[in-house]
């Protein structure tokens, strides 16, 4: 069984930089897509990056390009979500998901999900 744990978030301040960790069980992490999602209060989730097996390819939503980061060290079996100039938008529980195609994660149909981590963004 795959477990997926998510860390690192917290109450900040607009403007202010987070950055989310997802540790996964299993010694097949390097072969697997890893995404980010975040669903606020009343809202669908929502994709918010994505980053192949090797790292080579990655893709964000429009919302946070150029503010949020995915990286994943393999050694570790973690994947990382850098969040610099935060806004109050972008307050929301926010997953870790697990796949083995990228278009499929990014499509919000990983196998497998971690229990969320809460980001609170205050103006």
């Amino acid at each position: 069984q795959v477990q997926l744990v998510e860390s690192g978030g917290g109450l900040v301040q607009a403007g202010d930089s987070l950055r989310l960790s997802c540790a996964a069980s299993g010694r097949t992490f390097s072969t697997y897509t890893m995404g980010w999602f975040r669903q606020a209060p009343g809202r669908e989730r929502e994709f918010v990056a994505a980053i192949n097996w090797s790292g080579g390819s990655t893709a964000y939503a429009d919302s946070v390009k150029g503010r949020f980061t995915i990286s994943r060290g393999n050694a570790k079996n973690t994947v990382y979500l850098q969040m610099n100039s935060l806004k109050p938008e972008d307050t929301a529980v926010y997953y870790c998901s697990r796949g083995p195609v990228f278009n499929t994660v990014v499509a919000g149909r990983g196998d497998y999900w971690g229990q969320g981590t809460q980001v609170t963004v205050s103006s």
